[in-house]
């Protein structure tokens, strides 16, 4: 149960912060390329492509996360007994 639960946290959260790590890696090397050292450029991007990410797939996240309660639910009878 224990390495079920781990590997869903992961593959949720990794669905968020997957693509914002990929836009702040962009956005930094454009920082770079530009010089140009404003620290809140990177902040609006990365917000904008986690909502969006949230908005595309947030029902495949919400069904996961359903599909992953009831079966834990019915898995209560094996882990108790």
């Amino acid at each position: 149960v224990l390495s079920d639960s781990l590997f869903m946290v992961i593959m949720l959260v990794s669905a968020l912060i997957i693509p914002s790590m990929v836009v702040g890696l962009i956005v930094a090397v454009f920082q770079a390329a530009t010089s140009i050292t404003e620290q809140t450029i990177n902040f609006l991007p990365r917000l904008l492509v986690t909502l969006l990410a949230l908005r595309w797939g947030g029902h495949w996240l919400v069904q996961k996360l359903m599909d992953f309660t009831f079966e834990i639910v019915a898995r209560i009878p094996e882990v108790i007994g």
